[in-house]
């Protein structure tokens, strides 16, 4: 029996005495998809020919092997998928199509354009997950779905159905649903005199994308707010708020929580429970702000795991989807992608290994004392043992050890980049 072996049986006998099954909650951990941003690898640029980010967005680093290609994207995402141990998806953005060179809008995208993603995806087993992309285009200036140009607006309603056509084609072609999130960045840097009237072009532009309604087996949509935004400091259209509203309207649209859009002292764990009492299904992107929606790698951190115990004290695993969602281009950005995503995990399995029944128990008759007594007994409990014999057991390295295998991937591909 090897050291990680007599570590587990140790850990599962602690655990046990806890009332708390590890190997049912690795199974649980294990099955619960987590989709894998596509964006890291080539810092959020896509495919259109572009060299520079516009609409907020801003990534910071210059670390060498960054993906230049669909080829080099699909081949590091595949290198991070394979270290990454559980159900995984992939989640894209529109501007990662495959034009074959040739120039296509955004409101010109077709399924044709996104079939070598497909096909990777069916090659490899796992699902897609897709996004509309409002920025980094020169209709985006001024305001997308608010713009109050008809024709600047038209083109990215046009935008937004096709999306969710290609989102349909994603869930046909891999037999799994698609996600798909819409996120606009506009906004104004000073409170604007008419604050009703965008929100209002919002609603209408919002109602005409969503008029037809998906096949809840090939695509569900999703509304992402964000509290402000570089040069939209002071004003978003899309607000908290307003997408709250939208989602509660409208069942089969989900409302997306980013880690990062909130005020500083807001945190979405503490949101998510109240969003399942009035909507059906919740996104959230899970991401680490620091001071503001900054988007760094996620950490085993307090947040993290208090997101995902808040989705397992609430039995609803079968209503949230959990999605990564940072870019960092001043590491290694493959090592990125498998530490945030091994940490996302990792946040998942802790809170499946907490004593929930007892803790609830404890709550329902009344002894706060023991219910905290035991709340803080489970936070020093052996997860690292239980994670290293869960990531052995699925065939994926331990600790450390992944660390050798991009390095000798860097060696080899990232650096002749």
């Amino acid at each position: 029996m090897s050291n990680i072996e007599k570590a587990y049986e140790l850990a599962r006998e602690a655990y046990a005495a806890m009332g708390v099954d590890t190997d049912k909650a690795m199974e649980l951990a294990d099955q619960t998809p987590i989709s894998l941003h596509c964006w890291q690898g080539d810092d959020v640029l896509g495919f259109e020919g572009s060299d520079s980010l516009t609409g907020g967005i801003q990534t910071t680093g210059n670390y060498p092997g960054r993906a230049r290609t669909l080829e080099e994207l699909r081949a590091d995402l595949s290198k991070a998928l394979d270290l990454i141990p559980g159900v995984s998806k992939v989640n894209i953005h529109a501007n990662y199509l495959d034009n074959g060179g040739k120039k296509v809008d955004r409101n010109e995208i077709e399924p044709c354009h996104f079939a070598s993603w497909a096909d990777w995806a069916v090659d490899r087993g796992i699902g897609l997950d897709f996004n509309s992309t409002y920025f980094s285009h020169p209709l985006a200036e001024n305001g997308t779905l608010t713009n109050p140009d008809e024709a600047i607006r038209a083109f990215w309603i046009e935008h937004g159905l096709r999306v969710r056509k290609i989102s349909e084609y994603f869930g046909e072609r891999t037999g799994k649903v698609c996600v798909t999130n819409h996120w606009i960045p506009d906004g104004e840097k000073e409170v604007p005199i008419d604050t009703l009237g965008p929100r209002m072009r919002l609603l209408d532009s919002c109602d005409k994308i969503f008029a037809q309604k998906s096949p809840a087996n090939l695509n569900k949509d999703a509304v992402e707010s964000k509290l402000f935004g570089i040069g939209s400091e002071a004003y978003v259209p899309g607000s908290h708020e307003f997408y709250l509203a939208y989602a509660v309207r409208n069942p089969e649209i989900l409302l997306t929580l980013d880690a990062g859009h909130f005020h500083p002292t807001e945190v979405i764990s503490a949101k998510i429970s109240s969003l399942l009492c009035f909507v059906d299904e919740v996104l959230l992107h899970v991401s680490r702000p620091v001071r503001w929606d900054s988007d760094h790698v996620v950490l085993f951190d307090d947040e993290t795991r208090q997101i995902m115990r808040e989705v397992v004290r609430n039995d609803a695993l079968n209503r949230v989807y959990i999605a990564t969602d940072y870019f960092d281009a001043s590491i290694n950005r493959i090592m990125a992608w498998v530490i945030g995503a091994r940490n996302a995990r990792k946040a998942l399995l802790g809170a499946l290994l907490e004593p929930v029944a007892t803790l609830k128990k404890y709550e329902q008759e009344g002894d706060r004392s023991r219910r905290l007594a035991l709340s803080q007994e489970a936070l020093t409990m052996p997860i690292g043992a239980v994670w290293d014999y869960y990531c052995m057991k699925k065939g994926m390295p331990v600790g450390m050890a992944w660390t050798d295998d991009v390095r000798a991937y860097e060696k080899d591909v990232l650096s002749k980049r």
